[in-house]
């Protein structure tokens, strides 16, 4: 089954671009040209990727990505003024997975595209028994990766269900920011330590009651994040 690709931006000739490179590749490509118009796509259809302009009509990138979170967890990427780290940074904030700074050469943009649908596609097998790991009244499903808190589900995007699982998977162990990048946005990831905090926070705000004090993920000052095991 083809991978289904929206691509947002109110510049035509590099949605043009895009879809082309992309239907190359086999991939099913949905193109918006304002915020409006993406956030009723995202309404319509699941998709595999979302590539997001930050600077768009009627809704900004982060406006849009901020609306999707409200109703799916789909990969977002956005797409960013060259050097402006304070996009890069509101981006993460408003949901996003991963950030591609303009210009940029599309082989960048189909090699991000393509580490994120590797890293779905190998977080989520196709099992029938679902495993379900219960901690408190936290309950993560691994397999369809949702998580819970008591009867109600909580929203998180791909990399912050990436971190969770990481983390309890491997109770008490300690990982530094630099590992946390490493491993759950890959080694040739161009970003920084910064990003990894700005999910450990979200994170925090969607599973703890308290996050200024965490009762699942605990900081470990000047090394890392853990997860403290509850038993």
């Amino acid at each position: 089954m083809a991978k289904k690709v929206l691509v947002v931006d109110d510049e035509k000739l590099i949605v043009k671009g895009i879809r082309f490179s992309l239907e190359q590749d086999g991939m099913e490509v949905d193109t918006a040209y304002d915020g409006e118009e993406a956030v009723e796509a995202a309404r319509r259809k699941e998709y595999d990727v979302v590539l997001l302009d930050v600077m768009l009509p009627k809704l900004t990138g982060f406006e849009v990505c901020q609306q999707i979170r409200e109703f799916s967890s789909m990969p977002i990427i956005m797409l960013t003024a060259k050097g402006d780290d304070m996009d890069k940074i509101l981006g993460l904030e408003y949901g996003a997975d991963d950030y591609i700074t303009k210009p940029f050469n599309i082989l960048e943009v189909k090699a991000r595209i393509k580490a994120i649908m590797r890293r779905s596609a190998i977080n989520n097998p196709n099992q029938e028994d679902n495993k379900i790991i219960t901690l408190g009244n936290m309950k993560i499903d691994c397999d369809n990766r949702r998580v819970y808190i008591g009867n109600k589900e909580v929203n998180l995007t791909a990399k912050e269900f990436d971190l969770l699982e990481l983390l309890v998977m491997n109770p008490n162990k300690v990982y530094s920011r630099e590992n946390l990048l490493n491993i759950v946005w890959g080694y040739d990831y161009p970003g920084d330590v910064r990003t990894v905090d700005v999910h450990i926070r979200r994170l925090r705000e969607k599973i703890e009651n308290n996050p200024s004090e965490p009762k699942y993920i605990h900081t470990k000052w000047g090394v890392g994040y853990f997860y403290q095991n509850q038993e």
